[in-house]
């Protein structure tokens, strides 16, 4: 059990560390952008080909200290049905033109650059969520979830990166995510909050970059979350 008290006094940063966290988002996210700018252009006429306008797609999500933000997507769900259901497994029919390719290589999140430098979200951070599945979770860990900006990546991203295909074909995929998958990776995000350090944001930017594209991390992935799924399942017979 999390003491709300004492993690969330861990999990808020000193003054310092923020101002240089914040600086180092701003100035990574400018060169992301710079280097990454051909590649958008190109994203952009694919899914304008595929799937029409509006090419973005804002959500607003609980953001620092649950204020919400537009969080920015390249759209990849019909337009007018992202409303229907938080979550979208691989196989979702609302998924539209190359969206299951954007979605399975998160090149659809490459627009949340720009959410980082307005200053709505970190390059590490929890991953930001609807304020549904926000007011879902024990008070005690969402404040702590809330009490950072929400980030691009962080190890639970890492460790749900298979998320959509394993929810894929389930008959009820919100249902399971909500009942499974959030509180586990809610966990996860507190407890890397608990030990934040600088080193442990860098390195997860290393292994953002070594596994968003990576079969075996996606493969490690499917198995890890197959094997939570399955043992929530045990849970509930035994219950």
């Amino acid at each position: 059990m999390v003491d709300p008290v004492a993690g969330a006094n861990r999990a808020e940063l000193s003054a310092t560390a923020q101002w240089l966290k914040r600086l180092f988002d701003v100035v990574a996210a400018a060169i992301a952008l710079c280097l990454c700018m051909p590649l958008l252009l190109i994203l952009a006429m694919i899914v304008g080909l595929g799937a029409g306008r509006p090419l973005l797609h804002r959500e607003y999500r609980v953001g620092r200290h649950g204020v919400a933000f537009p969080q920015l997507k390249f759209r990849t769900l019909r337009s007018g049905s992202a409303g229907a259901r938080s979550v979208a497994p691989e196989d979702d029919p609302r998924i539209v033109g190359a969206g299951r390719w954007l979605r399975r290589w998160r090149l659809d999140e490459l627009p949340q650059l720009f959410n980082v430098l307005r200053g709505d979200m970190s390059l590490v951070g929890p991953r930001p969520m609807p304020r549904a599945h926000a007011d879902r979770l024990p008070a005690c860990e969402r404040d702590i979830i809330l009490s950072v900006r929400p980030g691009l990546t962080d190890a639970a991203a890492l460790h749900f990166l298979a998320e959509d295909e394993v929810l894929a074909g389930t008959r009820d995929p919100e249902a399971l995510y909500l009942s499974c998958l959030l509180p586990a990776k809610a966990r996860m995000q507190v407890d890397s909050l608990m030990h934040w350090s600088p080193g442990a944001d860098l390195l997860i930017l290393g292994r953002t970059v070594a596994s968003v594209w990576s079969p075996h991390a996606r493969e490690k992935s499917v198995r890890a979350l197959r094997s939570l799924l399955e043992a929530g399942a045990d849970q509930t017979r035994i219950e």
